[in-house]
């Protein structure tokens, strides 16, 4: 029966990654637990040692040799600690209330801590103690041997079942959390498991990760079962067990894949001197070595691209631009904006701004999709860029104003544009309401003529009528002749 015990016991540590020690201290801490339950007392310090090749138990109560009180000194303290209580009680209700209290709160917290009282369930009065043994001396501790029953109860047993879960699930957490905080900082392959609101679980093995939004690339999407890379950012042990933070939009990201895939970075013949980025868009890396046997930028880039294509990919087809540091700030400027070409750089030192002068042409280029390529260059140099255009003519226009002006003429057009419209509207209402004028004078007035034309055809009615009649009086006045 033993020999499967501890066959167990190694199995459960080998499922889940536990040391055997860890083990058998929890099946320990459970067996006290179950010991206390049905057979100890409130005033007992329960240890239990287990021998889990024989499966022999040792229960032990622990205390150590302190100083004889009286009573009086007991019921003092008693009264003491009560009295500390109460106070500190009163000051947590105000200190909910918004009071300033903490510091008072903290002062008692410390003395209740350096209180050196005596406790029944730790401390055994040197007088009991040498009713035990003859020979102890203060400070000493003693392991007084408990009897151990021949089985525990069904509630004990449960109570023991209940410790070991959690201490084992606390002990695996603790390995978790140790493993993990020594990944922190690296890179490693994940599996998408699925989306909760606006967070990405992601799967790492043992555990669980988690990618707040900020921390993901707008342009991907994550769909469960995708494998992919990811950023250890943070780790940390809360209450529900560690967690883990992960990232794709961290410029250390970008980072860690250079050292992955370029060995001249792993091994710091070249090295990463600063790094701008906006994720899944677009990253500038500037890099530096001290060996001119060295390029910087072909051992970034790689034979026809790739190395550096195979961090692209990784990125999700995001551009990157590898340029060389300089330690002279209007080269790095330069070279920071490119694929632009730069006439000349002017520099404010006191205000840390530089003025880039380009041709027309590279205008588009030096500026960047909607800013992006000036605007990562300022991040980069850590220098303030303005853009300045030189015409054909020789003439140096700054940008900024320039579209400024651009804007300000385009609101005033709009304007008398919409002033215009305003005045066609205008017009055409009046014109509108004109026309329903006439519209209704010609209403009336074809209502006049109808009721004249009908008033004819009445009167001419009335005539044809008439001249019936004279003829039908006409015709009997011939009959009445004849006859």
């Amino acid at each position: 029966m033993s020999g499967q015990i501890e066959q167990a016991i190694r199995q459960i540590c080998d499922e889940r990654g536990l040391s055997y020690e860890s083990v058998i201290e929890t099946i320990e801490a459970a067996m006290a637990a179950a010991y206390r339950k049905d057979f100890g007392n409130k005033n007992q310090n329960i240890e239990v040692s287990f021998d889990p090749a024989t499966g022999d138990i040792e229960a032990f109560d622990n205390k150590v040799v302190v100083e004889d009180l009286s009573e009086e000194q007991i019921e003092e303290q008693r009264e003491r600690d009560q009295e500390r209580r109460e106070k500190m009680r009163e000051l947590q209700e105000e200190l909910e209330k918004g009071g300033d209290v903490i510091g008072e709160l903290q002062a008692l917290e410390e003395e209740a801590a350096s209180d050196d009282r005596f406790n029944p369930k730790l401390h055994l009065m040197l007088s009991e103690a040498k009713e035990i043994k003859k020979d102890v001396n203060l400070g000493d501790e003693m392991r007084i041997e408990l009897e151990v029953p021949s089985a525990f109860g069904r509630m004990a047993a449960q109570t023991a079942k209940q410790v070991v879960t959690q201490k084992l699930r606390e002990a695996e957490r603790e390995i978790i959390f140790s493993e993990f905080k020594d990944l922190q900082g690296e890179v490693g392959v994940a599996t998408v498991q699925r989306r909760e609101g606006r967070i990405v679980l992601i799967d790492l093995g043992r555990t669980t990760g988690v990618m707040r939004l900020e921390d993901q690339v707008p342009t991907e999407r994550y769909n469960s079962g995708d494998r992919l890379k990811v950023f250890i950012r943070e780790v940390n042990l809360t209450a529900r067990g560690p967690e883990i933070l992960v990232s794709r939009t961290s410029n250390d990201f970008v980072v860690k894949l250079f050292e992955m895939e370029i060995p001249e970075i792993a091994d710091g013949d070249v090295e990463i001197k600063a790094l701008a980025r906006e994720a899944g868009y677009r990253t500038k890396v500037a890099v530096h070595t001290d060996d001119d046997s060295i390029d910087p930028i072909g051992a970034c880039i790689g034979q026809r691209g790739t190395r550096i294509q195979t961090v692209i990919t990784e990125l999700g087809g995001e551009k990157i631009d590898v340029i060389e540091w300089d330690e002279k700030i209007e080269r790095f400027i330069m070279q920071a904006m490119s694929p632009a070409k730069i006439s000349s750089v002017e520099l404010d030192e006191e205000e840390k701004t530089a003025k880039v002068v380009v041709v027309t042409d590279q205008l588009s280029l030096a500026i960047g999709k909607s800013g992006q390529n000036v605007r990562l260059a300022a991040k980069l140099t850590g220098w303030k860029i303005n853009v300045m255009e030189e015409t054909e003519s020789g003439e140096i226009v700054d940008v900024q104003e320039k579209k400024a002006e651009e804007q300000e003429v385009q609101e005033d057009q709009d304007a008398e544009n919409n002033d215009e419209d305003a005045e066609v509207v205008e017009n055409v209402d009046g014109k509108d309401k004109e026309t329903e004028e006439n519209d209704e004078k010609e209403e009336d007035s074809k209502d006049l003529t109808d009721g004249k034309d009908q008033e004819d055809e009445n009167d001419s009615d009335d005539e044809e009528k008439e001249e019936e009649s004279d003829e039908e009086d006409g015709d009997d006045e011939e009959e009445e002749e004849s006859d």
